[in-house]
């Protein structure tokens, strides 16, 4: 028999890579903001130029009061934070 094609019921896979965001969608305070994938409540503050000691934050409706779990917080897409700082005066 000459080389001939043998039908089969497998298909080619194609491979799809997952593509990880270009940045992450936040809401600050009612304003949309975008930031790097990763980034974490700690180097978000950072990026705000903001001292974790003189805020309050809540993420996604719940009040954050362990300030050293900021630094293993990691942000997502859609992630809404509120940020207060405190203001002194007299």
């Amino acid at each position: 028999m000459p080389n001939r094609q043998r039908a089969t019921i497998f298909q080619p896979m194609t491979t799809q890579v997952a593509h990880e965001p270009s940045a992450l969608e936040l809401t600050v305070n009612g304003e949309r903001r975008k930031t790097a994938p990763g980034t974490t409540l700690a180097s978000f503050l950072a990026e705000l130029s903001l001292d974790p000691r003189m805020v309050v934050v809540e993420h996604n409706r719940t009040i954050l009061r362990d300030r050293d779990a900021y630094s293993s917080l990691a942000l997502a897409s859609g992630d809404v934070l509120e940020i207060v700082h405190f203001v002194g005066g007299g």
